[in-house]
């Protein structure tokens, strides 16, 4: 809008300016004409009048007009030049006329354009010292229409007072314009915020849109007819989404039951084998009678009670994984409930330190040593056997979370497996669910926390634990 207010202006402009100059070169045309013909009827009247005692013919010319000559280009204005047939000066009024060549005599062009035209008369238009001059040439005639003499009016272009006018105009227009680009401007940015308000909604709508969540529809009253198709667009999208996310929930469920089910299955075979063939092996060859009988049922009885125990921690495993931790936000101190956590571990090689006695927070205590414990499980359980153990805990604070690093000098993480630690069942080690890092994870998302690691391959990884104290 405003780009075709100024290209308005511009051209507006150049049309009044280019007006301007057509009306000048016709007002002077028509004002040149005029003179002409005023003169030439001043001219006949003394040619022809009572007071003119000479013989009306070309010679007598200067005699004729001796005294009138001065008087006509005054009162006119103009000054008047006489020629005869053969372009030689006769009389003129301009004062203090020198004889020269140039201005005594005609040049050839200019007679046969006066005898070659239909109205006898020719206009020579010429610029000198950037002031533009009309010089008319027409016959004069007698009674009976025979040429008499040539009558040359030399005519300046003024323009000052068109000029004025011109320059006055455009000063005008350009305030009008002005006023008229402030409007524009103004306009354009009442529509653009009327336009991009829409737009802005929509954009934020479309920016929160999530696959996992009930989003929103947009609801914009009083929008352009291109807006409004936009927004049913969107709202379409969003009801086909939801009922997509709905599905894709509902096969993720049974995705993950099915695979839940499998692993559960799969590790329940594992002892459910040997606690078979201990049973077999006992049935075959119990003997009443045998002497270390006593024994043999020992044997049989605590290989029956570990197999019996391992299904129990897989049935606890998957318990603790699939149970969501309540929030019950106890106020507590973190660096004591670490250290309560680390009671269990009797290894020597297991540093703790504190950046203060006492940090509080609010969590879950059972949770909270939960998440310690499996993180030191799953340090210790990543040291090779042939190297010397190193694991520390650190508690501490950042602004308004709590920080809690635990560091090993085990194996550390392969590349390939960095995105794969915190996934359920995923585990490097030959025993074990792979659920004690998801697990960790679950309950630190729960109390909108977060646990992030850095590792070296034959070095170590130092887990990083955050989580707000409010």
């Amino acid at each position: 809008m405003i780009l075709l207010v100024i290209f308005g202006s511009v051209l507006i402009s150049a049309v009044a300016i280019y007006q301007y100059k057509e009306q000048s070169a016709d007002y002077h045309r028509g004002r040149l004409e005029r003179k002409e013909e005023n003169i030439q009827t001043h001219l006949m009247r003394v040619l022809n009048g009572r007071q003119n005692t000479w013989e009306v013919k070309t010679e007598n010319i200067p005699y004729i007009f001796k005294e009138e000559i001065y008087n006509i280009a005054d009162i006119h204005k103009l000054q008047i030049n006489l020629y005869d047939l053969e372009g030689n000066l006769l009389i003129t009024s301009k004062a203090g006329f020198q004889n020269n060549y140039a201005d005594t005599c005609l040049d050839a062009a200019v007679l046969n354009a006066i005898s070659n035209t239909a109205m006898h008369r020719y206009v020579d238009k010429h610029k000198e010292n950037g002031e533009t001059f009309q010089s008319s040439y027409t016959f004069i005639t007698d009674q009976k229409s025979k040429s008499l003499a040539i009558l040359n009016i030399p005519y300046l272009e003024k323009d000052d007072f068109l000029d004025k006018e011109l320059q006055e105009f455009l000063t005008r227009i350009g305030y009008a314009f002005m006023l008229v680009l402030l409007m524009a401007i103004g306009i354009a940015f009442l529509l653009s915020k009327y336009i991009t308000k829409s737009l802005k909604t929509i954009s934020d709508k479309i920016n929160a849109t999530r696959l996992e969540r009930l989003n929103e529809k947009i609801e914009v009253n009083d929008t352009s007819e291109e807006i409004s198709t936009l927004v049913n667009s969107y709202n379409s999208m969003i009801d086909e989404l939801e009922e997509s996310a709905v599905q894709l929930a509902k096969s993720e469920r049974e995705q993950a039951w099915r695979e839940m089910a499998k692993q559960v299955a799969h590790e329940i075979k594992n002892p459910l084998t040997p606690m078979r063939l201990t049973v077999q092996n006992f049935q075959r060859k119990f003997n009443p009678e045998d002497e270390n009988i006593h024994l043999k049922v020992d044997e049989y009885t605590k290989t029956l009670i570990q197999q019996i125990d391992t299904m129990s921690s897989i049935a606890s495993a998957f318990s603790n994984f699939a149970k969501m931790p309540a929030q019950q936000n106890e106020t507590l101190n973190v660096v004591k409930i670490v250290k309560l956590a680390l009671d269990i571990f009797n290894e020597d090689y297991i540093i703790f330190s504190a950046d203060a006695e006492e940090i509080i927070a609010k969590f879950d205590r059972t949770q909270l040593i939960r998440v310690v414990t499996n993180l030191v499980k799953n340090g210790i359980q990543s040291i090779p056997d042939n190297q010397t153990p190193k694991i520390e805990i650190h508690v501490g604070q950042d602004k308004g979370d709590v920080i809690i690093t635990v560091s090993d000098n085990g194996s550390g993480v392969s590349e390939e497996n960095k995105d794969k630690v915190f996934e359920p069942k995923f585990t490097t080690k030959s025993s074990g669910m792979g659920l004690g890092l998801a697990m960790v994870k679950n309950i630190l998302e729960t109390y909108k926390g977060g646990i992030s690691f850095v590792s070296e391959k034959n070095k170590g990884t130092i887990f990083k634990v955050t989580f707000p104290k409010e």
